[in-house]
């Protein structure tokens, strides 16, 4: 056995002994750990996709037990590609906003918070790897706690409130998975992915059991819908994500609530497989409520005031995206579903550290009038907007649009052309209205200021006259402070461009994966 294999469970049980060792050191030295030790997953993680690219994927049994009781963890190209973006987002969330995590924690704290966040990096590497339902499920609930620990950490009314309706949600949506995989366990026996599949394909055979796999499949459907926040259980969005710390809304959106929706894909496409799921309505059920969310999740980003909250419904909505694509079913469909899951990734993490800077320097306000002129007090915030805008609206080049492109491409190469029809009718709407609140947004930080119009304005003591002029307060420009926030900044845009740029490499690695998966 290669040494390689142990590497993902090293990297699982490192950051669960790293969650307890940052509870002992210092505030910001915990936070360098962590940044460190994430640098060590990225590597060990690069070390394993180069593996498996060359010899396949391989599975790693866990002490002696065998199916059903055993426990595995799986790596392949798909699983270790997913993870590197995750990993990433992580690292630059931690960097990025490291000056507002210093801000918005109780020093006293931080350790707590770093804490957190290695627990969070477990359970999204487990989420990955585990080739066992209910280890996803103990992951689940490790994923849910952290989370709301991280949240609340900031410890203003708003983020204790959100946290608690995120905590209500989510531990309704784990129960729900729980009663699913406790209903597929009592009809096959199994909780091992591989032989679920063996055991549900012969399952799915018999007329008397259909009804109660695809009452099975909907309750793991739903709980893991509710966590990520598919329509219409997005409502915790606006405030889990608008009123967090950025380093908190940037890993919840891009990593958390993504980890849900792979977990989802490997119980689909490996556990049940595409045979089975073509014959199971809910594959229908999640199709209409992906284009609901892409739908209404754009409309509610276009009528708030807002920028932390117009971005959160966005995310509302790309979560639709991703679940219109499992919809539409086969290996396209899963294939463009997951190529959006990481343009989203890389994309929504760079806007949600990308505001609070434009905010400093625009008197801490994040309402769009004050906004105005941002983008030219700080003109590299104002170019990764730009840049995360574009690609969030699908402007070629930009990651948003190679996932969307491969979304229109799967719809087009299903058989059923209505299916085709409304993908495509649907991506034309809500790419419509992104238009509008993304370009609407990006011409309002890069317009000059009109003098006397701003609503954090003060009577300027020096002219006695009463006159009016606008108060920003500067964002700390040392360079520690920019470097930190600069380099990651340039990773997440480098992320942006590879995706847009060579889509097709990445969709060939992908396609590799699922095969593997299969």
């Amino acid at each position: 056995m290669s040494f390689v294999w142990n590497l993902p469970l090293f990297m699982i049980v490192g950051c669960l002994f790293s969650g307890a060792l940052c509870l002992l050191l210092k505030g910001r030295t915990a936070c360098r750990y962590s940044a460190v030790l994430t640098i060590g997953l990225i590597l060990a993680d690069i070390l394993v996709l180069h593996f498996t690219a060359k010899t396949g994927s391989f599975t790693f049994s866990m002490g002696e037990f065998p199916a059903p009781w055993g426990n595995e963890i799986r790596a392949g190209t798909l699983e270790c590609t997913v993870l590197l973006v995750f990993l990433c987002v992580i690292l630059c969330s931690l960097l990025a906003g490291y000056r507002y995590l210093l801000r918005d924690v109780d020093e006293s704290k931080i350790n707590l918070y770093c804490a957190l966040l290695n627990l969070a990096s477990a359970a999204t590497c487990a989420l990955v790897f585990t080739n066992d339902m209910f280890t996803g499920y103990v992951f689940l609930e490790i994923m849910t706690l952290a989370s709301c620990g991280l949240m609340i950490s900031r410890e203003t009314g708003r983020t204790t409130l959100a946290s608690m309706r995120y905590m209500i949600m989510n531990l309704l949506g784990s129960g729900l998975y729980l009663l699913g995989i406790t209903l597929l366990y009592g009809l096959t026996g199994h909780l091992l992915l591989v032989p679920l599949q063996e055991t549900v394909s012969m399952l799915a055979q018999d007329p008397s059991l259909h009804l109660t796999l695809t009452f099975s499949v909907a309750m793991i459907t739903i709980g893991l819908s509710v966590k990520s926040g598919l329509f219409p259980f997005h409502f915790w969005m606006p405030d889990a994500y608008g009123y967090a710390t950025p380093t908190t809304a940037s890993i919840m959106s891009s990593v958390v609530s993504k980890a849900y929706i792979f977990l989802l894909v490997k119980i689909y496409y490996r556990a049940l497989g595409p045979a089975v799921m073509e014959q199971i309505p809910v594959r229908k059920i999640l199709f209409v409520l992906g284009i609901a969310g892409m739908v209404f999740g754009s409309i509610s980003a276009l009528h708030t005031n807002d920028i932390n909250r117009m971005i959160a419904y966005s995310s509302a909505a790309q979560i639709g995206y991703i679940y219109m694509s499992l919809g539409i079913g086969g290996q396209l469909g899963y294939r463009a579903a997951i190529i959006h899951l990481m343009a989203h990734a890389v994309t929504k993490s760079l806007l949600f550290l990308t505001v609070p800077r434009l905010s400093d320097v625009s008197g801490g306000s994040r309402i769009f009038h004050d906004l105005q002129g941002s983008a030219l007090r700080d003109r590299y915030a104002g170019f990764c907007f730009t840049a995360c805008a574009l690609s969030m609206v699908g402007i070629p080049l930009f990651a948003g649009f190679s996932s969307k492109f491969l979304i229109m491409l799967a719809a087009t190469g299903n058989r059923n052309p209505a299916v085709s029809f409304i993908v495509l009718i649907a991506l034309a709407v809500s790419t419509l209205v992104n238009t509008l609140y993304f370009i609407r947004t990006v011409i309002r930080i890069w317009s000059r200021p009109q003098e006397n119009t701003a609503s954090s304005a003060a009577v300027s003591p020096a002219s006695g006259t009463g006159s009016v002029r606008p108060v920003y307060r500067v964002a700390d420009q040392g360079p520690v402070s920019l470097c930190l926030y600069r380099i990651p900044g340039c990773i997440l845009l480098a992320g942006i461009f590879m995706i847009g740029l060579f889509p097709s490499g990445l969709a060939g690695l992908l396609d590799s994966g699922l095969r593997m998966f299969s």
